[in-house]
């Protein structure tokens, strides 16, 4: 790896030849047609390093390389260009769908873009005949309706603990109807938490009624439902149905509930989101009200690098992935920052198409929406504060460890190492990363081990640093894209003493790189008590114990490792104990197995399936069912 570049040498940087190479680049601008296209900057590597998208890419590419004023995350980002390219379009609208797939493809460093999808949760209602609601990550192409995102889990399961609640739906991982009449109903069903869907009681009309009610409430039409229940009260008591009458009566007051606790901002049935942006050095931050029904129920808070280009257009483009994965879409959206009328507008017509409905976006100048979007603004400045505050610790235990450690450079991307095994099989290595002090859970990475023969720890690590570090081998750099592995860690942490450091070093020697590298090691309690390192003559321990955000920073680093390499060796036994269990089956092999497991969603889901669910799986024959079933019969107890 090359040692990193100097001020001084940035200084000595030849300053006719970068005025020729803007000449030149400008020039070839101004040969670009006058039309929507997305335009992409390379740079010295050929690496993309910038996306944008324009209505006229003549007039906004030639603005990159002219001689008017820039910003300086712009003059950064125009300096590093080497070459461009533009891909034409017909309107607007395509160009911002085309950029949106090559930010998410290429994640250019200038770019700002959305957190991993796994990073913010959402409710779905499942496409199941029975729907539930159930926390996720994931947006799949699935017939689930997804509402969110939501600015943290603990909002989501409050909301689907009190839509289970006000219309009782089930929460249960049973499969309706297959499952009516199989067993007795829970203690939810007890309570009155739930309407007892198991007991086959409830028509799919009843139940259907109430899906609807809760997908109308996670759309923001709370006075539309607050409408119906009190129809439906009136006509169940006028036909003496008092019962469902008083469940209409206390899914009204929950309701009520609901609206109190939320802060009120504008007039009742006003739904809208309000975007505010605010911008300095060192973070840009995007905050998002949410207004439903006239009140404040959640704001979303967006940080990005201070290096990024969180301009309008990189806003805009923002904005259309963020709503592409909602169906929880406002008639309007506010924008509280300077911006232009034509990528509003493009915004407006690709949201409108999308949701089959007019979705109107505007910057409001007088008025009540005025002083939101300034509230939005404000929200985004104080959100911006805390995550500077947030970050000063992280910063100072990196600055500490990079001085403790000699390092060249305070290190921004540490990866860290640790092997679980219980036995010789599922021997599995995890690879966390933290970024900027903050563990990035997206860019977790976990190895199953083929190559070593029973518990071997430093044919494991050898084997995880060999598989990981080949990916910054200049011929492998196209087998990189898209994945964590696409970046290089200012260090490397590895959960061990000197001899897992001497295998890393082996490693990384064998291979041509040099990236800093230091052992974490424990006490007799298996606590975090030194770090250690080569020093070029011989193994060296460094005690981390009396400097206190060293300390904190590496055992954090150290634990969740651990976890998280234990929770993925734990989860891949599992896997194989019910594989395993399943093909004591006579038939039933390994493949069979597996397919049973993922169509039931585990173990205990093969045991209570029908025989015509059984049969259902692709490859089950009626031989291997009744197998299958006699199985069952004679094993009555669950192994798990």
């Amino acid at each position: 790896m090359l040692p990193p570049v100097c001020l001084g040498e940035i200084m000595k940087t030849d300053t006719n030849s970068n005025s020729s190479r803007m000449q030149k680049l400008h020039a070839e601008a101004m040969q670009l047609p006058e039309r929507p296209g997305v335009y992409i900057m390379r740079d010295a590597s050929d690496k993309i390093i910038y996306v944008g998208k324009s209505r006229n890419l003549k007039n906004r590419v030639s603005q990159y390389f002219g001689n008017n004023e820039k910003n300086a995350k712009t003059a950064r980002m125009v300096a590093s260009v080497r070459r461009f390219e533009c891909i034409h379009c017909d309107t607007e609208i395509e160009a911002l769908t085309l950029e949106n797939t090559l930010i998410k493809q290429h994640t250019p460093r200038y770019n700002i873009r959305l957190k991993d999808a796994k990073s913010y949760p959402f409710i779905k209602l499942t496409a199941e005949e029975y729907p539930r609601l159930i926390m996720t990550r994931k947006r799949l192409d699935d017939g689930g309706k997804y509402f969110g995102p939501y600015s943290g889990t603990q909002s989501v399961f409050s909301v689907i603990s009190f839509m289970n609640k006000t219309f009782g739906l089930y929460s249960c991982k049973r499969k309706f109807p297959a499952d009516f009449g199989k067993g007795r109903p829970c203690i939810n069903y007890q309570m009155g938490h739930c309407p007892g869907i198991c007991t086959g009681k409830v028509s799919r009309e009843d139940y259907a009624q109430r899906v609807n009610s809760v997908a109308e409430v996670l759309r923001g039409n709370t006075a539309k439902v607050r409408k119906q229940l009190e129809d439906d009260m009136f006509r169940f008591a006028e036909e003496e149905q008092y019962e469902a009458a008083a469940r209409c009566r206390d899914a009204i007051e929950s309701l009520g509930k609901l609206s109190q606790k939320q802060k009120a901002v504008a007039s009742p049935g006003t739904d809208r989101d309000v975007i505010g942006l605010y911008e300095n050095d060192a973070v840009s931050m995007l905050c998002i009200l949410r207004i439903r029904d006239g009140a404040l129920n959640d704001k979303l808070d967006f940080p990005f690098a201070g290096d990024v280009i969180a301009d309008s257009s990189a806003i805009i483009s923002l904005l259309f992935e963020h709503y592409r994965m909602s169906e929880d879409i406002p008639d309007k959206l506010l924008i509280g920052f300077a911006c232009p009328a034509t990528e509003m507008a493009a915004l407006a017509e690709s949201m409108s198409a999308l949701h089959k409905r007019k979705v109107d976006v505007s910057k409001p100048v007088i008025g009540d929406n005025k002083k939101l979007c300034e509230l939005a603004v404000e929200n985004a400045k104080q959100s911006a504060m805390k995550y500077l505050r947030d970050n000063e610790k992280s910063d100072e235990a990196a600055v500490s460890l990079a001085s403790l450690l000699s390092l060249e450079v305070v290190p921004y991307r540490i990866e860290a190492y640790d092997i679980s095994n219980i036995g010789s099989e599922n021997i599995t290595a995890g690879m966390i990363v933290t970024e900027g002090g903050k563990f990035a859970k997206s860019e977790y990475r976990s190895f199953k081990i083929t190559t070593t023969d029973g518990q071997d720890d430093y044919g494991s690590l050898r084997e995880t640093l060999t598989r990981r570090l080949k990916y910054l081998l200049p011929d492998q750099e196209g087998l990189a894209q898209n994945t964590s592995f696409s970046s290089t860690p200012d260090l490397i942490l590895l959960d061990g003493g000197a001899n897992h450091l001497s295998v890393a070093l082996e490693v990384m020697g064998e291979m041509g790189i040099n990236i800093p590298v230091a052992g974490m090691v424990k006490d007799e309690f298996h606590k975090t008590r030194a770090l250690v390192v080569f020093d070029g003559e011989e193994y060296c321990e460094i005690n981390i114990a009396r400097i206190r955000e060293v300390f904190v920073f590496v055992y954090k680093i150290q634990e969740e490792v651990h976890r998280y390499s234990i929770g993925r060796m734990t989860q891949a036994k599992r896997k194989t104990v019910k594989t395993s269990s399943l093909t004591k089956i006579d038939g039933i092999g390994p493949a069979k197995a597996k397919a049973l497991l993922a169509a039931f969603g585990g173990y205990n889901g093969v045991k209570n399936a029908s025989p015509e669910a059984l049969k259902s799986v692709k490859g089950i024959n009626a031989t291997d069912v009744l197998r299958i079933v006699a199985y069952f019969g004679k094993n009555t107890e669950e192994e798990e």
